[in-house]
């Protein structure tokens, strides 16, 4: 256990009533210069136009957006060993990954942790229970200023995944569970030139080592992928627990993924397999900094070539938290697409909301917590002025 003590409370940083005024609201449908009223952490009511009433902030026509919701984020583990060999004390990684988050306007986050991984005896296999621990005790402990919650991203290609799955499944903090398959030749990495480039790049392999690891990458998968797949999904049916697909390529992955109930695609690979899902009722999640840096790292579709199709539906900033606003914002601007400024914006608040079973927040309307960001369009960059979560400032 660390020796922080996590009995400590931390003050409010505001009064738990918040009149904000003079900003351009972001509603899923609509931007409009209006006023909100917060009590209680909830949003109590929201009008068209400013007020003079004594103690309202005037915020300057910056917008007013929800607090954004982030379904696969990978920063905590960052945070946890910041290079190799480091390994950082797991609770102020927790806090400092926290507050990376909500400076990037983030308000709910799902921690995605790996279950398994592409290689035996890593660190994220070593200290997979380290750090959910951390990240539950600092919740516990009222320490946290967003909203953490758990996605449990499952390599099934792994041998020992199921178990380590079926140890953490009810996890009070589990929320989100997505099956994943890094095999090479297929899905991520259906280009092996990209995969060898990745993985010997990232394990500092020789030309020998990487034609090893490999054959044995493969050779794990058809022992064990499908058999994993298919019992995590039916745990987590059988539980209600939302699922994601991850790196669907085809067709066929597609359809699997639908008769399996899953409600979210994320990172589909190919435009056929992001309009697929689309078609079958799920939601395409793709990486924000996708549409910052302008298209994939692994060589596989660029995230505006399914906003232009119109299939875009959820942004994650993955590996950046920053990248998800200004994501959105760029989005809002590209010409060749349909998404404004509110169906933009909804990509990162609204629909992942909905498709995490999180009906209280992701919109500006009455009854609706009071997650905000208020941010303005500095030339073409997005400037976060304050964040409030439940009607508390938290930056």
């Amino acid at each position: 256990m660390s020796a922080v003590d996590l009995t400590l409370e931390r003050p409010q940083l505001e009064s738990r009533e918040l009149l904000l005024t003079n900003a351009r609201i972001v509603t899923e449908d609509d931007v409009f210069t209006g006023t909100l009223t917060v009590r209680n952490g909830l949003i109590s009511a929201m009008e068209r136009g400013n007020t003079s009433v004594p103690g309202a902030r005037d915020c300057q026509q910056a917008y007013l957006i929800p607090g954004l919701v982030e379904l696969h984020t990978d920063n905590l583990e960052k945070h946890f060993s910041p290079r190799p060999g480091v390994i950082w004390p797991s609770h102020p990684a927790v806090l400092t990954h926290d507050a990376h988050i909500v400076s990037s306007g983030i308000t709910t986050v799902f921690d995605a942790l790996s279950v398994g991984d592409v290689v035996d005896d890593s660190n994220r296999l070593a200290h997979l229970r380290t750090l959910i621990d951390a990240l539950a005790e600092t919740h516990n402990a009222d320490l946290l200023r967003a909203e953490h919650l758990l996605h449990l991203r499952c390599e099934v290609s792994f041998g020992e995944t199921l178990q380590l799955f079926e140890d953490l499944v009810d996890h009070p903090l589990l929320q989100l569970v997505s099956v994943m398959d890094h095999t090479p030749g297929q899905r991520q990495f259906v280009r092996e030139d990209k995969y060898r480039q990745y993985y010997q790049g990232k394990h500092g392999l020789s030309d020998a080592e990487m034609d090893t690891f490999t054959r044995n990458r493969k050779e794990s998968a058809r022992l064990h992928s499908d058999r994993n797949r298919q019992a995590i999904v039916a745990i987590c049916q059988a539980r209600g627990i939302p699922l994601a697909s991850h790196d669907d390529a085809t067709l066929d992955h597609v359809v699997e993924s639908a008769g399996f109930g899953m409600t979210i695609a994320e990172f589909p690979t190919t435009l056929e397999a992001a309009k697929a899902s689309h078609d079958h009722g799920l939601r395409v999640l793709m990486g924000a900094p996708n549409i910052v840096r302008g298209g994939s790292h692994s060589g596989n579709i660029a995230a505006a070539e399914l906003a232009t199709a119109g299939v875009l539906d959820i942004l994650s900033s993955d590996y950046y938290p920053a990248s998800m606003l200004d994501a959105a914002f760029r989005l809002a601007r590209m010409e060749d697409n349909n998404y404004d400024l509110s169906r933009a914006i909804a990509t990162v608040t609204a629909t992942p909301a909905r498709c995490a079973n999180l009906h209280d927040r992701g919109l500006i309307e009455p009854g609706k917590r009071a997650d905000l960001v208020l941010v303005e369009s500095r030339g073409q960059l997005p400037l976060i002025h304050n964040v409030w979560r439940r009607g508390e400032r938290v930056y």
